[in-house]
């Protein structure tokens, strides 16, 4: 299993490429549309063949927007879209046919988006395969024209590398700041509003079928007050710590826990019906159960709900398990519970 930095790395990279995907689009949209316009003005001199390629970048851009949202390996589908536009944008260089083509320098345009959609390894990747495009539309084809204006390439080149530098430093800032917004400071774990966005996700994928069962558990400390008042709030934040790296370490790669509020907390396992939902409460709460200190032991309740297909809603859900949690306490506490049945697993 991989290291729980790992998985929350990986998970916030998803809900990041997520965002940026769909505010992406509305100005990609934005973007094409004024190239189109651009190109039907300048038709007359440079011919309307340039509008093909800008169609079918088109047309990819919007394949893989879908499949981001739709499919697990949503970096692959990014990385593709983007690709195939700077693609698009060599033919059209291409079909001039001569490196004093105006195309050559619309190569920088998918430079800008690089920081947004790839880390530093991207990134730089991106820039390598822009680079190469531009000398082979340019060098390959029209060698003697290099050679008689070496200035243009340069100049080119140089304004590839200047913007993917220019946007490199925006995105570090985004991904600091994002990190702020959905990482709980105390124990590490992602917050309310991450979890909502991935449920959000989770939900798209049930709908068409991929990881169609979805578990959810809610879980909560018991007297928890009781250790505030009794030990002092600096061990109620230890504990809090201790049980976070606990109940991660007890779950699979892509399953994450999240901190909701205080002492409760919200794990989501995709393609898990309520048996193994309940399975995986009650290996949690018997996790956290071990943990003792010498001063006092903490133990956990849990709720338990489970939903297929178009079932996966989240004020259902939640709800379900937020009331099955509820029994939990109400039957004794350390103990794991699913709706109506409030001794469905009990120490």
């Amino acid at each position: 299993m991989a290291s729980t930095g790992e998985e929350l790395a990986a998970q916030l990279r998803h809900e990041r490429l997520l965002d940026m995907e769909s505010r992406l689009g509305v100005y990609r949209r934005r973007a094409f549309a004024v190239l189109a316009l651009a190109l039907v003005a300048s038709g007359p001199w440079l011919g309307f063949w340039f509008l093909i390629p800008l169609a079918v970048a088109s047309v990819a851009a919007g394949l893989a927007d879908r499949m981001v949202r739709t499919r697990r390996h949503g970096r692959f589908w990014s990385a593709f879209g983007w690709a195939v536009s700077g693609a698009m944008i060599a033919v059209s260089t291409a079909i001039i046919g001569d490196m004093a083509s105006p195309a050559v320098t619309w190569l920088a345009i998918p430079a800008v988006t690089l920081g947004a959609r790839f880390e530093l390894r991207g990134v730089l990747c991106g820039v390598a395969y822009l680079l190469g495009l531009m000398l082979l539309t340019t060098v390959a084809l029209d060698p003697q024209g290099v050679l008689d204006h070496p200035d243009r390439v340069i100049l080119s080149v140089a304004l590839v590398i200047a913007i993917a530098i220019f946007s490199g430093a925006t995105q570090a800032s985004d991904r600091d700041h994002r990190r702020e917004a959905v990482l709980d400071p105390l124990t590490g774990l992602l917050n309310r509003s991450a979890m909502l966005a991935r449920f959000d996700e989770l939900e798209q994928l049930a709908g068409h079928g991929e990881h169609a069962s979805l578990g959810l558990l809610v879980a909560d400390l018991d007297h928890f007050k009781r250790i505030n008042d009794e030990h002092g709030h600096p061990a109620g934040d230890a504990v809090l710590k201790d049980v976070a790296y606990v109940m991660r370490k007890a779950l699979r790669a892509f399953d994450l826990v999240y901190r909701v509020g205080g002492e409760e907390f919200v794990v989501l396992l995709p393609g898990a019906d309520l048996e193994r939902t309940l399975e995986v409460g009650e290996r949690l709460r018997a996790a956290v159960a071990e943990q003792r200190t010498d001063e006092f032991s903490v133990t956990m309740s849990v709720g338990a709900a489970a939903a297929r297909g178009g079932g996966v809603r989240f004020l259902d859900l939640y709800g379900a398990a937020d009331a099955a949690l509820y029994d939990a306490k109400r039957s004794g506490r350390d103990r794991v519970c699913t709706a109506g049945t409030p001794a469905a697993i009990a120490v």
